[in-house]
């Protein structure tokens, strides 16, 4: 029941309370807790905490960049990473550095036991096992919840990751299954409870491929895939992986896999009619593929180890809600996999999630103050951008209780800021994925220099503790260091900066002019941060550029009580999105889907009317 209550009558009583504890729910409360405030970790299961119900795989194009930046404010997924991935690579290295993106393949239960014993030891942090059923609001701002059975919880801030699980239903061809992954039960009380408070609630889906027993796949015709001899970390806290990876493997689809596909997708959910929710458009089904690109012969397949301690892998590429035996006889048609065994059956869940432009960029919801939502309950899909929204919802809920005003993240200064402002500004008509596209200023956000952007406020709210500090400052240093050494010493008219900034300059002609370098002990990654900086100095002077044009947008703030439907002068669809996302700046006015630059002269000329000033 919503409404007015007393909190002394709570036996449960928390600063912050985070309900789910997937990978945005880990960091939020890690973050919360290590920031100083007493958290609860509240999870419907204590054994599946930070739990990989996917692809055991973190990072990639973009989601790599994202870790770093979750790494570099003080947060634990790289950590993680580093700790258990059987095999690195770095992608994009023929490119240039704005799109080199790291990922790894991890030890699926190793991860998640790291991630469980992590959350156990940290100070400030109670871990429980419930099924929360409603949120308690009183005088209007979130005040706590109430657990299956009755239990009590009040807090200041709430904060909500419950990922695929509100109101989830599973699909494997025409049986459907109650419940957010294979083995775990829905969340059905939330959504009726955000709903009587007022929420917007919608419908996704996501769905995942069958996993397969290694024992019975022939991998002599499959193409190896191995991991880099020289592995980038994710965190800034390692120095260098040395352990053996494991190697994945390519195969692909054919013609007869996609004649038995079309002969059976009225038995697919997706096409029968029995699933209408959207799903991820960069993230097909088998079914869509073969529907949408039916001029192609095959698609890639990746066999991905789930870890050194099982033969399951991860049969990436060909995710499916086909019934059982459709699904059999697909893999049986696979080159290497005639004789494959399936440990796991693919299927789709369709689950709620809140449209985002009910969100303060905070991830504070604007109905309902103290209220946090972060993860796929916000319309996102992967680990990373999960994980990436619980630790700034888990940060900024931590603040609320603190007294402090909300951190918001720029565009201009991180993955995680373009990833926020994207769904709370522009929303979404599909589960949102990440991809360095969608970055303006993608050549200052690179991964390598994620701590020079980002450690500065980690350390500012409480997150980055002394022994990251003192490694980000020497690391830091020894980069502003090297690059004043190269603007000093010269040869010829020029500067070593200077030469080195030419395209056919490579480091080893720079030593080649003065061997001293060669004898300095010179950090590889402070070097390669010096070299980037000279070859890309005119991009970057660029980007720098824009990125001063576009703070200035930022800083005309608009009235948060501005009433867009009583500006005459704006189109009526303009009225409409405004009031919907009330945009806290011109800037972010201006990126609304539909509002055009006569909107925004109207409002700025609107803004400047004396009862708007001071």
């Amino acid at each position: 029941m919503l409404g007015a209550w007393s909190l002394a009558s709570a036996p449960y009583d928390y600063d912050v309370i985070v309900i789910g504890a997937g990978h945005a729910g880990i960091e939020a409360a890690l973050a919360a807790a290590r920031m100083g405030v007493r958290t609860a970790l509240l999870t419907t299961n204590c054994d599946t905490i930070g739990q990989m119900s996917c692809n055991p795989a973190i990072g990639g194009v973009a989601k790599g960049q994202i870790v770093r930046e979750i790494d570099a404010l003080g947060g634990a997924m790289g950590v993680f990473t580093d700790q258990t991935a059987i095999q690195f690579r770095l992608l994009n290295r023929g490119k240039g550095p704005a799109m080199h993106s790291p990922r790894a393949q991890c030890d699926k239960k190793a991860y998640q036991l790291l991630a469980k014993e992590t959350v156990e030891r940290q100070p400030n942090l109670t871990i429980r096992q419930e099924m929360v059923e409603s949120l308690e609001v009183a005088g209007g701002q979130a005040a706590g919840v109430v657990a299956r059975g009755g239990g009590r919880y009040s807090a200041r801030a709430v904060v909500l990751t419950t990922g695929t699980f509100l109101q989830a239903i599973m699909h494997t061809g025409l049986s459907q299954t109650r419940g957010g992954r294979g083995g775990d039960v829905a969340a059905e009380g939330l959504s009726h409870s955000l709903a009587e408070l007022g929420f917007e609630l919608n419908r996704f889906k996501t769905g995942t491929p069958p996993r397969l027993n290694g024992r019975t796949i022939d991998f002599d015709r499959l193409e190896p895939q191995p991991g880099d001899a020289q592995p980038v970390p994710f965190s800034f806290l390692t120095d260098s992986i040395d352990r053996p990876q494991l190697d994945c493997h390519i195969t692909s689809t054919n013609p007869a896999i996609h004649d038995l596909i079309r002969a059976n997708l009225d038995r697919a959910p997706m096409y029968s009619g029995q699933i209408t929710s959207t799903g991820p458009r960069y993230c097909p089904s088998i079914e869509d593929k073969v529907v949408r690109f039916a001029d192609r012969e095959s698609h890639q397949i990746f066999l991905e180890p789930e870890g050194r301690q099982t033969l399951e892998y991860y049969c990436n590429g060909v995710s499916t809600s086909l019934p059982r035996d459709v699904q059999e006889a697909m893999i049986a048609l696979v080159p290497g996999l005639e004789h494959a065994e399936i440990m796991r059956f693919g299927y789709a869940v369709e689950y709620d999630y809140a449209p985002p432009h009910q969100l303060h960029p905070s991830l504070e919801t604007k109905g309902v103050p103290g209220l946090f939502l972060a993860g796929q309950i916000n319309g996102t899909t992967g680990y990373e951008e999960a994980a990436a929204q619980g630790l700034v919802a888990g940060m900024n809920a931590a603040r609320r209780v603190q007294g402090e005003p909300a951190v918001v993240i720029g565009r201009s200064e991180a993955y995680i800021g373009v990833l926020i402002d994207d769904l709370v500004t522009r929303g979404v008509d599909e589960p949102y994925r990440m991809f360095t596209s969608r970055a303006e200023y993608r050549l200052l956000l690179r991964h390598d220099n994620a701590d020079l952007r980002l450690t500065e406020l980690g350390r500012l709210v409480g997150l980055v503790d002394d022994h990251r500090w003192g490694r980000f400052q020497s690391r830091r240093d020894g980069i502003t260091g090297l690059r004043d050494r190269l603007e000093r010493t010269r040869s010829g008219s020029d500067s070593l900066f200077q030469i080195l900034r030419r395209p056919e300059t490579s480091w080893e002609d720079l030593v080649g002019l003065d061997p001293s370098l060669a004898e300095a002990h010179l950090a590889a990654d402070g070097v390669e941060q010096v070299r980037i900086l000279a070859k890309y100095d005119g991009y970057i002077a660029r980007q720098l550029e824009q990125v001063e044009r576009f703070r200035r947008l930022e800083h005309k703030v608009l009235p948060a009580d501005l009433d867009y439907r009583a500006i005459p002068q704006l189109r009526a669809e303009a009225r409409e999105k405004l009031s919907r996302v009330r945009p806290a700046s011109l800037g972010q006015a201006g990126r609304i889907s539909g509002i055009s630059p006569s909107d925004l002269a109207t409002l700025l000329i609107h803004c400047k009317q004396p009862r708007f000033q001071g």
